[in-house]
């Protein structure tokens, strides 16, 4: 998977349509019967925790606003909190696995998904995020029917908005604007970014210029080469470009499969301070230059995939410890190779882009996946693993150890 960079003019232009603008009623647990903005609802739940630290509708109220308002370690802290709290519940598990999905990293998403349906979550409750990671990873079809799945749910509008992006980036202009119409009939404020976005995805970037200089007066030229790239991507870029504003680079790899990370400390709520010039002008008309900042103790935060070498290097400065999980043992890297191709064709929705590695030390080769970025992590893929009869150790490397991929990987 190639590094991504995250352009902060292109995320704002991605989030002015998205529906982070406003909390949905579904996520507002009992507090409010209406929609109301994520600044204003972040400060309601936060001074609600204030007095009760465990109140579990507030927590996932919180979670859903600041990841509205794009703060995804904060909102990693709060559904962390309020799985502690109430662990039999999907919502934290639906939550944590949108936090996934903000951040860039849909693979690891997929598990927490499928942790909530198991609890009882309706796929319809989370099919909107789990649309936006199937579109990530480039698979346009089946987002596409979790977003019409997720049409029935409190992310419709949303969900619409998201369909209509995913059926551009499949070529289908005019299905996709055909999606808009509902939104646009009724005033929907973000309808004529996603529509410039529909625009410049098919290839028509003088149109989608000309529509974004219609809602923001000037703002055509700066965003200019971002939606005349947008064409040339491929299409789970193109997904990360238009929904996070995410662009891609040549960079390094991302850890092979990440949880968010329990740790203690203090997140502070979303701010867009970091927002000016061309950011400033994408904004929705009456936003804020500065989110609501609440401070609350949390204890998890979502730590943003690392880069992962290909090898570990035997240098004092380079070297750190990883955790990896072993699934077989022996002398022939050759047998290892056979088995790990194996189990990726026994179970291949597990193992979707997960790389096998075989470690070489004096005792002999093991067959790994990873690494991971702590034991919890380690521990969610162990479970998965298990539950389809593979039984993996947690194994942490030395230095002594020389890790690579496998051959034909």
């Amino acid at each position: 998977m190639r590094g991504l960079v995250r352009f902060s003019w292109a995320a704002a232009l991605a989030l002015s349509m998205s529906a982070g603008l406003t909390v949905p009623a579904s996520a507002q647990g009992s507090y409010s019967p209406y929609d109301e903005s994520a600044t204003m609802a972040l400060g309601r739940y936060v001074r609600t925790l204030a007095s009760d630290p465990k109140d579990f509708e507030a927590l996932i109220g919180a979670g859903r606003a600041a990841l509205a308002l794009g703060d995804t370690q904060a909102a990693a802290g709060f559904f962390a909190r309020a799985d502690d709290v109430d662990p039999r519940s999907p919502l934290p598990q639906a939550g944590m696995g949108a936090v996934a999905v903000a951040s860039g990293d849909p693979r690891s998403a997929l598990p927490y998904f499928k942790r909530a349906q198991q609890l009882g979550a309706t796929l319809a409750s989370f099919a909107c995020d789990r649309g936006l990671a199937e579109d990530l990873m480039g698979q346009q079809a089946q987002a596409q029917a979790d977003y019409r799945l997720a049409l029935s749910g409190a992310d419709r509008e949303e969900a619409r908005r998201r369909l209509a992006l995913s059926l551009a980036i499949s070529g289908n202009r005019g299905e996709a604007i055909a999606t808009l119409a509902p939104l646009s009939a009724k005033g929907d404020p973000g309808t004529a970014r996603v529509r410039a976005f529909v625009l410049a995805l098919t290839g028509d970037s003088n149109s989608a210029l000309s529509a974004i200089n219609a809602a923001m007066p000037g703002a055509s030229s700066s965003v200019a080469p971002f939606l005349r790239r947008l064409p040339s991507l491929p299409a789970g870029d193109k997904a990360a470009a238009v929904n996070l504003g995410i662009f891609p680079d040549s960079g390094g790899t991302a850890y092979a499969y990440a949880a968010p990370q329990r740790v203690l400390g203090t997140v502070a709520t979303a701010s867009t301070d970091r927002l000016s010039g061309i950011d400033a002008l994408l904004r929705e008309p009456g936003q804020s230059q500065a989110a609501a900042r609440a401070a609350v103790p949390v204890r998890m935060a979502y730590n943003a995939p690392q880069p992962r070498p290909a090898s570990i290097q035997r240098t004092d400065l380079a070297f750190q410890p990883k955790i990896w999980l072993q699934l077989a043992s022996g002398s022939d890297v050759d047998s290892l190779s056979a088995r790990f191709h194996r189990l990726k064709d026994q179970e291949p929705d597990l193992f979707q882009g997960i790389t096998g590695y075989i470690s070489r030390s004096a005792d002999g080769a093991r067959l790994l996946v990873g690494p991971f970025r702590g034991p919890s992590d380690a521990h969610i893929y162990a479970d998965d693993l298990e539950s389809v009869g593979i039984s993996p150790l947690q194994w942490t490397n030395s230095q002594e150890d020389r890790i690579a991929p496998l051959p034909s990987e």
